[in-house]
């Protein structure tokens, strides 16, 4: 009688009511049910299918046991399952660590993010020394909700890359730690570097990124017809939302704390003035006063506001206008999130804006996608009282 074992090419990831089985050769999904979770477990080459049949027997009804033969059949149909006798000749379909991580990329651009996570998690455990295996590792587990699990391959990254601030950042939040002022420069600074070269495709084509629209529609409510207006874009990034306030402007000023973007802004020929400096910094040394003051996605990185607006009513003309967005939170006053940004309830904002007597009107509108959801903003103008 045939001593049936797992296929050793087959990832196996277990969930609450059984195992997911992912065969990368087929690119087949099995969803396995608790006993056929079982039958797996016990096939390790050393049992016979009658062995195995007795093992399960106390689980199922009498008149069931033949569905042990025919599951035991069929999974060997489907490659989960050889004999062991041919074990050798399935080992090599075995996919390396550092395949298995660019399977878990395709997978995932794909949104096959169930796949991906368990293609992943086996290449964590084949190369535990590969930060970037585990940095991806907590991404995925981030996306399916998996929070403990996310917290635990992050904490795997840090500990093999100590100075990554990136993930130092994302940590506060996954161990439910207090959360800083704003998020800490360097953090930033690594996260833009390693995402300006995609910056622009990865929001406007995979994430439907609408701040900017959303946001100059906010301007025109307040600034109507005005023209010839001086203009600072904090955060400027790429200058996605410079782009569409350049026709009111007859000066912009960009501030961005990442040299890659600064440098992409550059290459757009929108702004007069380019500077790479954190944005409250570079606002307390400045000099000139501008007519609108605008941050498209900015403010995402600071808890409390009124520690940038403050500063930000400091460099306004009169009758200026301060514009900008962020996400909206239904929890007061403001939260870092998981994603390491901080989202804030309109309560918080309209309070900032009471404190330095300043008018405020906001509309509510979709901003992007996140893992598959609509994320929606608020997005303000601020005027003196």
């Amino acid at each position: 009688m045939r001593h049936p074992i797992v296929n050793p090419a087959v990832l196996l990831s277990p969930v609450e009511d059984g195992y997911v089985a992912y065969d990368p050769t087929s690119d087949q999904l099995h969803r396995l049910n608790p006993v056929a979770a079982l039958i797996v477990e016990l096939c390790d080459g050393q049992r016979d299918v009658d062995a195995i049949r007795k093992l399960v027997a106390p689980l199922l009804p009498p008149d069931a046991l033949v569905t042990v033969d025919q599951w035991i059949e069929e999974a060997e149909a489907a490659g989960l399952l050889f004999d062991g006798d041919h074990h050798q000749a399935a080992t090599n379909q075995v996919m390396s660590a550092e395949d298995l991580t660019c399977l878990a990329d395709r997978l995932r651009e794909a949104g096959k993010t169930q796949t991906a996570y368990i293609c992943q998690r086996r290449a964590s455990e084949l190369d535990p020394q590969d930060s970037e295996t585990f940095r991806h590792l907590g991404e995925l587990t981030h996306i399916l909700g998996r929070r403990d699990e996310a917290r635990d391959a992050y904490q795997r990254c840090l500990e093999l890359e100590p100075d990554d601030a990136e993930i130092q950042h994302l940590l506060v939040s996954l161990r439910d730690e207090a959360a800083p002022p704003r998020v800490p420069d360097q953090c930033i600074e690594q996260l833009y570097h390693r995402f300006s070269s995609f910056y622009e495709s990865n929001m406007c084509d995979e994430l439907g990124y609408e701040g900017p629209v959303h946001l100059l529609a906010a301007i025109d409510d307040v600034i109507a017809d005005r023209r010839e207006l001086s203009v600072l874009d904090l955060g400027c990034g790429t200058g996605m939302a410079g782009r569409r306030i350049k026709p009111r402007a007859s000066h912009m000023t960009g501030v961005d704390l990442s040299p890659q973007m600064i440098e992409l802004a550059r290459q757009q020929n929108i702004y007069d003035q380019l500077e790479v400096a954190e944005v409250t910094d570079w606002l307390g040394r400045a000099g000139e006063s501008f007519d609108l003051i605008m941050a498209c996605d900015t403010f995402i990185y600071f808890g409390n506001l009124h520690q940038v607006i403050a500063p930000a009513l400091q460099r306004l003309k009169s009758h200026g206008v301060i514009a900008f967005s962020v996400e909206r939170a239904d929890c007061r006053p403001y939260q870092l999130t998981d994603s390491g940004r901080y989202i804030h309830h309109l309560e918080h904002i309209e309070k900032v804006a009471n404190d330095l007597g300043l008018q405020c009107n906001h509309r509510e509108d979709f901003l992007r996608m996140e893992y598959g959801v609509e994320v929606t903003g608020l997005y303000f103008t601020m005027t003196a009282a």
